[in-house]
């Protein structure tokens, strides 16, 4: 999951560029969910090695610094799995999930968290879960002020975005 990248019209990547990207960098059977960078692949190992050629051949070939974050098949799994905030009658489309990176495991302990009515964010593990009801574009528990309180890079997806990368990590759906 890279950051940032086809969002308000900054750091723009066309889908086959960033597939032969992915490709030179040697993962086999890139390809890409949605325009905003979600990219599965498969790799002969796991681990922060990954993210950081990415993040270096993105910075090298197309001149963008962003953060990205590597999870596996079955890190994704069990980050769908472990999500306290899906309830009945809980529209999914305003649970999100913000994916920490780098080794150091924060804690939102001490953090004075602006939530709004209704919201909720809780830390399991290195992802920040977060129930949004009135939309993430109206939330101040951002990527920005997560990102600025912790002390550590990240990246959001929503929860709709979250579960399709799994199911098709794990070989279920064809995505759009």
């Amino acid at each position: 999951m890279l950051r940032g990248v086809n969002v308000g019209g900054s750091k723009i990547i066309k889908m086959d560029r960033l597939r032969a990207l992915f490709a030179a960098l040697g993962f086999a059977g890139a390809h890409t969910y949605l325009q905003s960078g979600n990219v599965l692949f498969t790799a002969p190992a796991e681990g922060p090695a990954q993210e950081a050629a990415i993040r270096a051949r993105l910075r090298a070939d197309l001149g963008f610094d962003v953060d990205v974050a590597v999870r596996s098949a079955r890190q994704l799994t069990v980050a769908v799995k472990r999500n306290p905030l899906p309830q009945p009658g809980r529209d999914p489309r305003h649970l999100h999930a913000t994916f920490l990176i780098g080794a150091r495991r924060p804690s939102l302990r001490g953090i004075d968290l602006p939530l709004q009515p209704g919201e909720e964010a809780v830390l399991v593990g290195d992802i920040v879960y977060m129930y949004c009801p009135n939309g993430y574009g109206e939330t101040k528990i951002h990527t920005q002020f997560l990102r600025r309180a912790l002390g550590v890079p990240a990246t959001t997806r929503n929860w709709v975005t979250v579960t399709a990368l799994e199911a098709l990590a794990n070989g279920r759906g064809a995505g759009p």
